[in-house]
């Protein structure tokens, strides 16, 4: 089960470290030399926080975290791993991936990129994405939530509806709550699409079965300081940062 965390980690540079980290009511940033990776900060899980000192640490080391069951430690660990990836530079250079930006703040987001694909499919969509109810007029769409909205199923559901979808979208922050791999497996037979700024961009994830990639880069590093700082929501993709599809 720690497999993908694990090659998510190895992956990370030895030689790069934290220089601050913040942990935000809605979101996480970790800075390393490669940039700022963010992260949804989770709460919950184990309690008693286990990190020491933070800044000058080994960034690999701080991404361990990632696999505690400390949701606050989990969410500088998930940053953390963001930072060695999630920058504008490393997805630029990755070979034999095609890059695709969304325009005016998440218009071009994956849900629409994929719309034309999506038609009379099985949709299953892990997290209540905003606006994700438009997709009930193209698709037949099952939305998962661990706090349901109306018409929602719990998340305790994806045992059951997930090995049927055609499609699944599956929220960053199920790489925090522990819940990505089996998310992924109970998938195998759809196409997968991780979404969020907690997604890291690394291409380990196809090794995984991922079809694309939908995540987020830091475009401007004080505007999305401050976004974290001041508890930012979802305007956090309006303040110093954009989402960006990655697919082989």
């Amino acid at each position: 089960m720690w497999e993908i965390y694990d090659d998510l980690i190895d992956s990370i540079p030895d030689d790069l470290t934290v220089l601050e980290c913040m942990l935000g009511v809605s979101w996480t940033a970790v800075k390393s030399e490669n940039g700022i990776g963010v992260a949804k900060t989770i709460k919950g899980g184990k309690k008693g926080l286990e990190i020491g000192e933070i800044s000058g640490l080994k960034l690999k080391e701080l991404a361990k975290y990632a696999k505690s069951w400390n949701m606050l430690e989990a969410s500088l660990g998930q940053a953390a791993i963001n930072s060695a990836f999630n920058t504008a530079p490393q997805c630029a250079d990755s070979p034999g991936l095609t890059l695709n930006k969304e325009h005016e703040h998440g218009k071009n987001n994956a849900f629409n990129l994929l719309s034309e694909d999506l038609v009379n499919k099985k949709v299953a969509v892990i997290g209540h994405f905003p606006e994700v109810e438009k997709l009930h007029d193209i698709c037949n769409l099952s939305v998962l939530e661990r706090d349901p909205w109306a018409g929602d199923y719990p998340d305790s559901a994806c045992e059951y509806l997930l090995p049927e979808q055609d499609f699944v979208f599956i929220t960053g922050t199920a790489f925090t709550n522990k819940t990505m791999p089996r998310l992924i497996e109970l998938s195998r037979k759809a196409r997968i699409i991780l979404v969020g700024p907690s997604v890291p961009i690394s291409e380990v994830l196809f090794k995984y079965g991922v079809y694309i990639i939908a995540g987020f880069i830091v475009t401007d590093e004080k505007l999305i300081w401050k976004a974290v700082q001041e508890g930012k929501k979802m305007n956090i993709f309006k303040h110093g940062g954009e989402m960006i599809c990655i697919r082989r």
